[in-house]
């Protein structure tokens, strides 16, 4: 097995520049209550981003951006069916940082050869100085946007229906561990691109619509700015 040769904490804000959207649940009925709720603290009821739908959204962008397109997350027979050394190479880096499926049952030298995930999403909740400034302004942590679909024939508005959002201008703490083993690649600036993939598309559902555009705002590594040339190359380039 590799060995462990250092941890990094990646710490920033997520600036919410549109309304969000990730949805909870409600155990209780409300008349004229909210459709669809945002997903909450149970204990200060408020609103949160959870690190798995940090993961999976930009696991699946970085999928995606390798040009191997599947159902289901990529798993180690992903890695041995791919014939093209670029691709392959991508494949693993995913696997390393994310890890393997669940249902992947591997042999100690295909362990090895991946070994453990590399990075820890932690849940982001809002920052002090924002809960702060909403208490003191005597305003809500979410608000309600009314959504519906348009009949295609009338014209008219049908299946009206509430959406909670956060609303934007919102601010999360955002705390990402980087695990780097032996014979690994600079990760770093893999996961900085990682997130400027986010950035450039959605977080949350009813992207499509608006929702869901974010910003990482004061990027660093062990509380260290992140260098400038690396933010200025953008997720495509390498």
């Amino acid at each position: 097995m590799k060995k462990l040769k250092k941890i990094q904490l990646m710490t920033a804000i997520i600036k919410c520049e549109t309304g969000l959207h990730i949805g909870g649940s409600d155990a209780e009925m409300h008349i004229g209550g909210i459709d669809n709720p945002v997903i909450k603290n149970p204990f200060t009821k408020e609103p949160y981003i959870p690190g798995s739908s940090l993961k999976g959204k930009i696991r699946s962008l970085l999928e995606w951006k390798t040009g191997v397109i599947e159902p289901a997350p990529f798993s180690w027979k992903t890695y041995q069916n791919e014939t093209a050394a670029t691709r392959k190479l991508e494949v693993k880096k995913i696997l390393q940082l994310f890890g393997v499926a669940g249902s992947d049952q591997l042999t100690p030298e295909q362990a090895g050869e991946i070994g453990q995930s590399r990075l820890s999403f932690w849940d982001s909740n809002l920052t002090r100085s924002w809960v702060e400034q909403i208490q003191q302004e005597n305003m809500l942590f979410v608000e309600a946007k009314t959504e519906n679909s348009i009949n295609r024939i009338s014209g008219t508005a049908d299946y009206p229906r509430q959406m909670e959002r956060v609303p934007a201008g919102s601010e999360f703490e955002f705390r990402l561990s980087i695990k780097t083993l032996e014979g690994d690649p600079d990760w770093i600036s893999y996961v900085v691109k990682a997130l400027q993939l986010l950035e450039l598309d959605s977080l949350g559902g009813s992207g499509t619509r608006g929702y869901g555009k974010i910003k990482f705002k004061n990027l660093k590594v062990d509380g260290q700015p992140i260098a400038q040339e690396l933010l200025e190359k953008g997720p495509f380039v390498d």
